[in-house]
């Protein structure tokens, strides 16, 4: 159902409780782990793990997610070329609701890999994962209001993808906390994404990359799926 990797032109995305052990996994996750730990997880709806037991408590939840066909969580891994080739950059995901046919991603990444334009990379991918193979009707993604960097990045890449935004939902979600928290949400359907790839964009960023005019079709076909 889901591919084990994607390649993209500059990441890698290895299906993340294959490829991360979960003592990995806290040392970067982690509470007191590193140095940027609170400021990585500030706008995320999940806390820092307090212990490698919890890491791997989550690690089952992706492997339970990804056998019940309900989501696909994969590690980021930057390619070679990359500053950090090979290191562990974060994870993302895509939650995928089937009876109405929706696909809601969403990302993590680690500070040293911030404003390199891996979330527009990242979401081509799973843009093409969701519509072309998953053969789902929409692409959803959320974000709090008030993480600034976060909204720049989805309406860049919601936009040449050709979607929208939706609005503000209030009290949409439970954060860390268990405290309700209003999102800012976007959609792209299936037929604004073609239309996007068919046309292509005007610009001459992929994402913060170097492909121009992206999304187009040469792009895409350049996203390769590993079963």
């Amino acid at each position: 159902m889901f591919p084990d990797r994607i390649r993209t032109d500059r990441l890698r995305l290895d299906r993340h409780d294959a490829a991360v052990d979960p003592l990995t996994f806290y040392a970067h996750a982690g509470a007191d782990q590193t140095d940027s730990i609170d400021r990585e997880t500030e706008h995320v709806s999940w806390s820092p793990h307090d212990t490698p037991k919890e890491s791997a408590e989550v690690t089952e939840r992706f492997a339970d997610g990804w056998t019940g066909r309900e989501a696909a969580t994969y590690a980021v891994f930057p390619r070679d070329g990359e500053d950090g080739a090979g290191e562990y950059a974060g994870n993302t995901g895509l939650q995928v609701d089937w009876d109405r046919r929706t696909g809601t991603l969403g990302i993590w990444l680690r500070e040293p890999f911030w404003g390199r334009g891996y979330s527009g990379e990242r979401a081509i991918a799973l843009a093409d994962l969701a519509f072309r193979r998953l053969d789902l009707d929409l692409l959803a993604v959320e974000a709090y209001p008030a993480n600034d960097q976060s909204v720049r990045a989805i309406e860049k890449y919601v936009d040449r993808l050709g979607g929208r935004e939706a609005g503000v939902f209030r009290n949409r979600i439970a954060d860390a906390d268990g405290d309700p928290r209003d999102v800012r949400r976007y959609s792209v359907s299936r037929d604004e994404y073609e239309d996007a790839v068919d046309a292509g964009a005007t610009g001459d960023e992929a994402g913060g990359g170097d492909v121009d005019g992206w999304p187009h079709a040469a792009f895409v076909d350049a996203v390769a799926f590993e079963a």
